[in-house]
């Protein structure tokens, strides 16, 4: 049977009417609320199957202000702060009443725009969009939306209820722009900790030469069950500078080992090899012997001149190639103003005797009409040593003896050996110390180069901003920017995609802001309820499962 025609069911000025009505009923007694409507930016796999597909990364990135009445009147509902034994969860919930027709013409035509994979549902609220509450200050995540309360008066429906639980955050992106929101998630989430270096300067090491040095260490026995570093002792030269040296150690299935030795002073005067005593660190059975160099010089110690800053990992020491000792020739002159006399006054050491030297003589001076340079080489002996100097043009126009020049390069020379040393630095990324891996061969007092490279970056720049994208320029490691500190440069990160590298740059995408990674700390230490390490740890003391199932296996 059909309705009667004479009563209406709603017709549509009556249902306006309800419609402003409750639209200034809202204006008048409710709450100005910011709602937040989630973007999907990533999905991933669900149970590994291809056709199921789950929420993995979602930001929110638009506002809009919006009137709702708060149906908890009497405070929040849900159950409360509870303790547990992870720690506090809090559990509170809110009802919020908004209305249709305000969703519909000042937010649906919004994220009716965007993309269909961003946002699942546009033409109303939808559950997982957030609402900023300004009463207290909190996000509220929306669980559900009843969309038929009151039930169809007049026909139709005016208002969407919204069901609203405490945001628990999940490493989303909050960038709404406005600070007193995004700042809601400051603390929240996993945070780590990269402590940057904000000012570098280069170190600096200098050089002591010596013969009668220790060449190198053979470690015949590693040793083993050490539990701290053993301790290095060299026996004493009969005159001369005893050396010294540090042990590195390594582990090995749990078992402490030494690893290598390196030298700190290669020491001087030793004619015979010293002995070498392995004590201390706990451990046994370690053992080492050693080489002497007694007839040409070394690099026996690099020290300290300024220890520099900004060195988050060890840098790159180079030392200069050894030369030897170059070769000395005098050249006599007739009165005819050729080269006819040529002295040998040293002939120096280490020179290859399958190459010529370059010989080099001055130009006549004053410098007459049509003189020539004289040319010429030398001859090297079996025992590395200039023995003679051919002349090849004697010259013309000289009326003093010309100066003679001997090519002395790492490149004439053979048996040469370049030292090679690593550097040592502290927490304060300050150079302390340099070992010596080998002390090298043919090096002449006053003739040692030693650089030690520069610090990553010598100044950073710029102000890493809150919510920013940031980037390890080596890693390609990305993470959210949560504070910034300018003045202990301590950056806090969230929502990490990788493992930063200590000493790389870290770039911010929106600021432009470089500095380098000092140090890198994985572990969470502002969550106040994190607390599943010092759990682990406890639980281990009851019940051992490092080596083996204590209960039984299968």
């Amino acid at each position: 049977m059909a309705l009667n025609p004479f009563f209406l069911q709603g017709s549509f000025s009556e249902q306006r009417l309800v419609q402003e009505l409750i639209n200034e009923q809202l204006k008048i007694y409710g709450v100005e609320v910011t709602y937040i409507p989630r973007k999907v930016v990533g999905r991933g796999k669900l149970y590994g199957y291809e056709d199921l597909k789950e929420i993995s990364s979602s930001t929110f990135d638009d506002n809009f202000l919006l009137e709702a009445y708060v149906q908890n009147y009497e405070g929040y509902a849900g159950s409360g702060d509870i303790l547990t034994k992870f720690g506090m969860s809090l559990r509170d919930e809110v009802t919020l009443v908004i209305s249709r027709e305000r969703f519909e013409d000042f937010i649906a035509p919004f994220t009716a725009g965007l993309p269909e994979d961003e946002i699942l549902l546009s033409a109303r609220p939808k559950e997982g969009d957030l609402i900023y509450f300004p009463l207290g200050g909190r996000l509220f995540e929306v669980k559900f939306v009843e969309h038929e309360s009151p039930f169809y008066q007049l026909g139709k429906n005016y208002v969407y209820e919204l069901k609203c639980e405490l945001f628990e955050y999940e490493d989303e992106v909050l960038d709404t722009s406005i600070d007193e929101i995004d700042r809601t998630v400051e603390d929240d989430g996993y945070i780590t900790t990269l402590i940057l270096s904000g000012l570098g300067i280069t170190a600096t090491a200098n050089p002591t030469v010596n013969t009668g040095y220790v060449r190198q260490i053979f470690l015949n026995d590693d040793g083993y069950d050490y539990t701290s570093t053993p301790t290095i002792a060299f026996s004493s030269p009969l005159g001369g500078t005893q050396a010294t040296a540090v042990a590195i150690t390594t582990s090995r299935n749990g078992i402490y080992s030494i690893s290598e030795i390196l030298l700190t002073n290669a020491g001087s005067g030793y004619t015979v090899a010293p002995t070498i005593s392995i004590s201390g660190g706990n451990g046994t059975g370690a053992a080492a012997t050693c080489s002497i160099e007694n007839g040409y010089f070394g690099v026996t110690q690099l020290t300290i001149g300024a220890q520099g800053s900004g060195y988050p990992t060890p840098p790159i020491v180079t030392i200069s190639n050894p030369t030897g000792i170059s070769g000395v020739a005098t050249a006599g002159i007739s009165t005819l103003g050729v080269v006819n006399a040529i002295s040998i006054a040293n002939g120096g050491t280490f020179y290859d005797p399958n190459k010529n030297p370059v010989i080099t003589f001055s130009t006549p001076n004053p410098q007459p009409s049509g003189f020539i340079t004289a040319t010429g080489y030398a001859v090297v002996g079996s025992a590395g040593t200039i023995t003679s100097i051919v002349i090849t043009n004697a010259g013309l126009g000289y009326t003093e003896a010309p100066t003679i020049s001997i090519g002395s390069s790492f490149a004439d020379k053979i048996g040469l050996s370049t030292a090679r040393a690593v550097a040592v630095v502290n927490n304060a990324d300050q150079v302390t110390g340099v070992r010596i891996i080998d002390p090298g061969n043919g090096y002449i007092s006053g003739n040692v180069t030693v650089t030690i490279a520069n610090p990553p970056r010598i100044t950073g720049i710029g102000t890493y901003q809150f919510n920013e994208l940031i980037v390890g320029e080596q890693s390609r490691t990305t993470a959210r920017v949560k504070s910034w500190d300018t003045d202990t440069n301590t950056l806090k990160v969230g929502i990490n995609s990788g493992t930063f590298y200590e000493g790389e740059d870290i770039v911010g995408a929106a600021s432009s802001a470089i500095f380098s990674l000092s140090s890198y700390d994985q572990m969470d230490i502002y969550d106040p309820y994190a607390q599943n390490d010092e759990i682990e740890a406890i639980a281990d003391q009851l019940i051992d499962f490092s080596e083996s199932n204590p209960f039984g296996n299968y």
